[in-house]
């Protein structure tokens, strides 16, 4: 077992555990004194008054906690956020409202979780000299494909979306055809 050391700067206490034996992250809690509203829509950058000492080679994953996810509307932004193992700061959670209603964080309230994890770091190879490939990437059946190129099974769309007609131009610049879901 990997041992992860921390400080805690906030509450009178340990302010991350994990909350059942089989919990894979480690719950963190506000160390933020006073109450904070956060309003529909609105970010906020909560402080947990941890600060760890994560060893080289692993990371940190800050993770929402689903139940305020589900009956909040409460979630972390830039998740997963990774903390680097060589990162000695306080840990801050950011944190947006989604939801309809106004959300209050109190001290000691449990805003995320942190998954720990190990990682690889890789060599990176420039494979690009000026506008000449020195060392060309390979080719893939997917190439170039992203955002559902691979399928999308199990979407579904509109009764009154009719698929576009052969040859038909399905591009566009208008905004409001791309809808980010949350």
């Amino acid at each position: 077992m990997v041992t992860v050391r921390y400080t805690n700067a906030g509450l009178g206490g340990a302010n991350i555990g994990y909350a059942s034996a089989g919990a894979a992250g480690a719950d963190v809690q506000s160390a933020h004194p006073h109450p904070i509203v956060v309003r529909p829509g609105e970010r906020v950058l909560v402080p947990t008054g941890l600060r760890l000492e994560i060893p080289e080679g692993y990371e940190a994953q800050v993770r929402p906690r689903s139940g305020l996810a589900l009956k909040h509307g409460l979630t972390v932004l830039n998740s997963p956020g990774t903390i680097d193992s060589d990162y000695r700061g306080e840990i801050k959670v950011l944190l947006v409202n989604l939801g309809n209603v106004d959300v209050t964080i109190n001290y000691g309230t449990r805003i995320a979780q942190l998954v720990f994890a190990k990682v690889e770091r890789v060599q990176l190879d420039y494979t690009y000299s000026g506008v000449q490939a020195v060392n060309p990437l390979s080719e893939t059946q997917r190439g170039e494909g992203g955002f559902g190129s691979t399928g999308t099974a199990g979407a579904s769309a509109s009764a009154s979306a009719a698929p576009p007609a052969a040859g038909e131009d399905t591009t566009t610049t208008e905004p409001s055809t791309l809808r980010h879901c949350c």
